[in-house]
């Protein structure tokens, strides 16, 4: 009897011993933000009303009717006249960038943005354990990441990722062979930097599903450190909670719409179709019925399944004594409020955020961060996320506990989005928002687009026409 119970006993600590085991490892599991720094370009990068009028000039092929269209897009856009565009561009050489100009976009935000992020951290080059680098639209050798490791000296068995083609939702898959990486390797520290390259891909033919990226996409970029060490997560400023990934590049129209082309005149561009935004809903709502189990309430799951068959067998017995009607019935979305107190929604356009906004029933307090985003550094590809992060620490909305949603799209066609916990109240520090956030919202989000080139929709007569000789010097 006392051998069957001293078997007992030891087979009970055992068991609380691989239970305490487990839970021990799984902490060793988890990914935290340290720090992230965001890129602001210099000044003379600004593309204002008159700039852009003199870089549309600049292209030959444009006639009256893409004037018209470019026009009503870049006033519809959300887009104001701060947003940054690279050198050559500036400077004119758009139509013959070269290797250089590619390598010195990437550089200069490299060399001045990680070094910030390293210097406010206290982390040296020598502690980073995983590098991840996420640039779509540009791929050279050696490597961006070869290049950053060279730059800061960094050890030799780091583990280096780089990824090109991935699109605007690059900076979640990044964080995703981060998160990887951290389930199966203790006390790591990681760097992930998402950019884009503007320079080797301004369009400059006159196709208007082509046109309209120039219209969107803007330089930018941000450099984001995170470790799973337990002994440094008193300094984080995030927890990722969750993190969920949909791909429909099996269904051929979902995986055209967005791609990367030449045009009938051998124009390189970034081709964006008509069926883009039936597209990103597809994604979007299979994104959000995997999100949904890992981010809402028990409650809040029960109460939409209850309403949704309420609704249903309402329907049916509404058809049933209908002779042919029809009924229209009020519309019950989850409550993803109940689940998540703020949203980085990605700024691919003023349409995108609207209709992010109305599938999630969101107030404009929920959409101000992604619009104002939009308007102030423009589609900034997969760093934008972090910049409408930025805006909601600069108005000092974050607070200890509070969950944060990222919602992100990409060509391919993909949705990626994830959950995050704020670990304590943010707000101190300075970023790229916080010498202008006072001015945030305006009373207006116009631009002066319309006011300096408006007149050209009272033009009727397209034969020999050109723009004035201000907008093409």
């Amino acid at each position: 009897m006392e051998f069957l119970t001293l078997l007992y006993g030891a087979m009970a600590l055992y068991l609380c011993f691989l239970i305490w085991k487990l839970f021990d490892q799984r902490r060793d599991q988890e990914s935290y933000i340290l720090d992230y720094q965001l890129y602001k370009p210099s000044d003379e990068r600004k593309l204002g009303t008159e700039l852009c009028g003199k870089i549309i000039g600049r292209n030959k092929q444009l006639g009256l009717n893409e004037y018209k269209f470019l026009l009503k897009a870049i006033v519809n856009s959300g887009i104001g006249e701060e947003t940054y565009a690279p050198r050559n561009v500036i400077e004119g050489r758009e139509t013959n960038p070269t290797l250089d100009d590619s390598v010195t976009e990437m550089e200069e935000f490299f060399h001045d943005s990680i070094a910030k992020l390293l210097e406010r951290s206290g982390i040296s080059p020598s502690q980073i354990d995983v590098l991840v680098v996420n640039v779509s639209m540009f791929a050279v050798v050696p490597s961006l990441t070869s290049r950053i490791i060279n730059h800061y000296k960094m050890r030799e068995d780091i583990k280096a990722y780089n990824l090109t083609g991935m699109g605007c939702s690059a900076s979640l898959i990044s964080l995703d062979i981060i998160r990887n990486i951290f389930k199966s390797q203790k006390n790591k520290i990681a760097l992930l930097v998402t950019s884009e390259s503007l320079s080797p891909n301004w369009y400059n033919g006159n196709d208007r599903s082509m046109i309209l990226a120039n219209c969107l996409f803007r330089t930018g970029g941000c450099v984001i450190l995170l470790t799973n060490k337990r002994s440094l997560k008193q300094r984080a400023m995030f927890k990722l909670k969750c993190l969920v990934r949909t791909h429909h590049g099996a269904k051929e129209d979902a995986y055209s719409c967005c791609n990367q082309k030449e045009d009938e005149q051998g124009n390189l561009g970034f081709y964006l179709a008509k069926n883009l935004p039936k597209a990103a809903t597809r994604a979007f709502v299979e994104n959000l019925r995997m999100l949904s189990p890992k981010v809402l309430p028990t409650r809040e799951l029960l109460r939409f399944m209850i309403v949704s068959l309420i609704k249903k067998l309402s329907q049916t017995s509404s058809l049933k004594s209908s002779s042919g009607g029809s009924s229209k019935s009020s519309k019950s979305p989850l409550n993803f409020k109940t689940g998540v107190e703020h949203f980085c929604l990605h700024t691919g356009g003023k349409a995108v955020i609207d209709g992010i906004g109305k599938s999630l029933d969101l107030c404009e307090y929920d959409l101000e961060p992604a619009r104002m985003t939009l308007h102030r550094f423009g589609n900034t590809s997969a760093s934008s996320l972090w910049y409408v992060l930025g805006y909601m620490e600069a108005k000092k909305r974050l607070k200890k506990g509070d969950r944060v949603l990222m919602i992100s799209f990409g060509a391919g066609f993909k949705c990626n989005s994830c959950l995050w916990e704020v670990m304590k109240d943010l707000g101190d520090h300075t970023n790229v928002w916080s010498y202008c956030i006072d001015d945030y919202p305006p009373e207006s989000l116009a631009n002066p687009f319309m006011e300096t080139f408006g007149w050209i929709n009272n033009v009727e007569d397209a034969t020999n026409f050109k723009l004035p000789d201000l907008f093409l010097k």
